[in-house]
């Protein structure tokens, strides 16, 4: 999908519209789904890190404290809150309005990039990827907790069935699959674990030194 501007800026006012409910709405499907995978994450980002599609910044609790965190979102109103619970935790954080498809940061900037539950919203994923792989640094890491297209056909065709309903109403894409992207972006996949009859995935890649 090319980079679409519209796209993008409906998604901004989606999530600004339901920013104040989004951490009750995504709570029971972490507890389902992805129990864990935020501390999975989060604990292997080390040095100079970078979240993008922070939302409303339910990666904080989970980072080291000597982690330099610039986190960035695409909602006003998401980053709002992000900043309220960084507050609250006092844990100190560079928090922005960005786009994850267009990051304002020059080449080999992080030591990693996280991104969790967000590839299925960003209009244009592949460009997310591939963004994320310029500004790590050579050694640096890609490190995701994401909701894919299940490998097993009967979960599938239900995602295949349900997928037009998320995107028109949620903006959350059921059938992606960003290991390709990660490897066409250059990045060597070290960690993968698939859970949930495929449909979570962890990853953990590097990007080469050479």
């Amino acid at each position: 999908m090319a980079h679409s501007f519209k796209e993008t800026e409906r998604v901004r006012r989606q999530y600004d519209r339901t920013a104040g409910r989004y951490d009750e709405l995504i709570g029971f499907a972490e507890r389902m789904f992805f129990g864990g995978g935020r501390e999975w994450v989060c604990s292997r980002a080390h040095g100079e890190v970078l979240e993008i599609a922070a939302g409303t910044g339910r990666n904080l609790p989970f980072y080291a404290g000597d982690v330099g965190l610039t986190a960035i979102e695409l909602s006003p109103a998401m980053l709002e809150l992000a900043r309220g619970r960084a507050e609250m935790l006092g844990r100190e954080a560079d928090l922005l309005v960005g786009d994850a498809q267009d990051l304002p940061f020059p080449d080999a900037r992080f030591d990693a990039v996280v991104c969790t539950l967000g590839l299925c919203t960003i209009p244009d994923d592949r460009r997310a990827v591939r963004e994320a792989a310029r500004v790590l640094k050579p050694g640096g890491r890609l490190l995701l907790l994401e909701h894919v297209r299940s490998p097993l056909l009967p979960v599938r065709v239900l995602q295949t069935l349900l997928n037009p309903i998320t995107v028109l109403t949620e903006s959350d894409h059921l059938l992606r699959d960003p290991i390709e992207h990660v490897r066409k972006a250059g990045l060597i996949v070290e960690d993968l674990e698939r859970s949930k009859w495929g449909i979570v995935e962890k990853l953990d890649a590097r990007k080469p030194v050479n």
